[in-house]
């Protein structure tokens, strides 16, 4: 398993999970667009309403997983990375994600209180594909 190529697998995909802990210790998890941006598999952002479950959810308790998956007619490939979830409200954390359509969203743009930036730090990771499995430190 190279890492390069686990990168080159979470470029092509189009959703995402992230997975929180809630006030009673269970996981919920969350289906979400792929990220706004990465570097390498240390560090993945997301936008998302600040007013949300997850935020809420983060911010009582930081550890997190993301999950990428495809399921091909014949093959399954996954990578599942956990570590810790940072709620970021700083407008230098908003103008690096945003994109132009996200008025949709954020109806007063990009300075909107109701977004924010998560920022996901990764420990560790789980590849799976062809029915092997392999874990990983990032």
């Amino acid at each position: 398993m190279e890492l390069n190529k686990i990168e080159e697998f979470i470029d092509k995909q189009k959703v995402s999970f992230i997975c929180s802990v809630d006030d009673e210790g269970f996981p919920n998890i969350k289906a979400m667009l792929t990220p706004r941006k990465r570097s390498g598999l240390k560090e993945f952002y997301f936008s998302t309403n600040t007013s949300s479950l997850r935020v809420k959810q983060f911010l009582e308790n930081p550890k997190a997983s993301i999950y990428f998956y495809h399921k091909g007619l014949v093959r399954y490939v996954g990578v599942m990375l956990t570590g810790n979830m940072e709620v970021l409200t700083d407008q230098e954390s908003k103008n690096m994600i945003w994109k132009k359509g996200d008025t949709i969203f954020y109806k007063k743009g990009v300075t909107d209180p109701d977004y924010c930036v998560l920022k996901f730090t990764a420990v560790k990771g789980r590849y799976y594909c062809d029915l092997k499995t392999e874990s990983f430190t990032v």
